[in-house]
């Protein structure tokens, strides 16, 4: 590739294609890296409960876990919330509603911190662009985000699943403990899911908000007093 030339990136999600130019994929790229300020390393969605006590024990069993939690959890309704956020970017009495709607549907105590802990990095991180994103759940302070660097909806939910469930097969790979091609194999299988969940979210309401992975609820709540544990929550 010539040094000055303009990349274009096609992505397709059955039947909704992204076109992703130069500085919009740089940037989209950064902010969806595990590497980006946002503290997502330090939180295991409930996962370090759910391996210290049994129910997830080997790659098959975290991979199932991750599944639901991205199609019937929280990956999907904040799919919901990061495109609503972003269609309504300049409707600021809209982005505090879906702030407080984001931060009242955290299943728990833990749950509610990650979100808004991971937000409020975000927020401080996006003065680097000289953008200013409210501090308010991570989902929503990402589509604002993505919003003022130009980075179009589909665009943003795709990256923001990509590091969803990256956050989560890392975390499981510490703490099961996976190897690294375990982890690869994983991401393989997982990221045609995350498509379907970005492509499933294009035209639902707010009221499709809502989950079914209760066992990852609850092992987020009983992660509050688990005497040792790896990760916040």
């Amino acid at each position: 590739m010539r040094v000055g030339t303009r990349t274009t990136m096609t992505m397709t999600i059955t039947t909704t294609i992204i076109m992703i130019e130069g500085l919009g994929l740089a940037r989209l790229l950064a902010i969806a890296s595990p590497a980006f300020p946002t503290g997502g390393f330090a939180y295991s969605y409930g996962l370090d409960w759910a391996v210290t006590t049994g129910p997830v024990r080997d790659r098959a069993a975290l991979q199932d876990w991750i599944e639901g939690v991205l199609l019937h959890g929280g990956g999907r309704s904040d799919a919901i919330l990061l495109r609503h956020a972003h269609r309504g970017a300049r409707d600021a009495q809209l982005v505090t509603e879906l702030a407080e709607l984001a931060a009242a549907s955290a299943p728990s105590a833990e749950r509610r911190l990650e979100t808004l802990a991971q937000g409020a990095a975000l927020s401080q991180a996006a003065r680097a662009w000289g953008i200013d994103v409210p501090e308010a759940a991570y989902p929503v302070a990402f589509a604002m985000l993505a919003s003022g660097l130009g980075i179009d909806e589909e665009a943003a939910c795709v990256g923001y699943l990509v590091a969803f469930v990256g956050n989560l097969v890392s975390a499981g790979a510490r703490l099961v403990p996976l190897g690294q091609s375990d982890a690869l194999r994983m991401m393989a299988c997982l990221h045609p899911l995350l498509l379907d969940v970005a492509e499933q979210t294009l035209s639902l309401s707010l009221d499709d908000i809502g989950g079914a992975c209760f066992l990852s609820d609850i092992s987020s709540m009983l992660h509050e007093t688990q005497y040792s544990r790896m990760f916040r929550t």
